[in-house]
């Protein structure tokens, strides 16, 4: 399975009403942390193509990315990975601690 860019709240909710574990993340364009992060991310998503992944793009959905904050709790951050199992907030982390490790030591 490959990662899904996501860009609308209604596609988030579909999300957070699914049963299993995904990885989420927030991704900005013009950070070079977040550059870094993504790659993490990319290489965490293709080592484990069974887990879904979805990300959004912070500078094309500033609302979204508040709105995730907002239903999650999760105060927001950029670069942030984020884990949910059963709709629910199970782990997450942002900036340079987004490791393809520690996405797969926190599934």
């Amino acid at each position: 399975m490959s990662k899904q860019l996501i860009e609308t709240e209604e596609q988030f909710d579909q999300l957070m009403n699914q049963d299993g574990t995904f990885v989420f993340f927030k991704h900005s364009l013009t950070c070079p942390i977040s550059k870094a992060a993504f790659k993490e991310f990319e290489a965490f998503a293709c080592a484990h193509g069974d887990v879904p992944t979805y990300f959004l793009e912070i500078q094309n959905t500033r609302e979204l990315s508040a709105y995730v904050a907002e239903k999650t709790g999760v105060k927001h951050e950029s670069p942030q990975a984020l884990v949910f199992s059963g709709g629910k907030i199970k782990w997450h982390v942002s900036h340079s601690s987004i490791t393809k490790e520690a996405l797969e030591y926190n599934m």
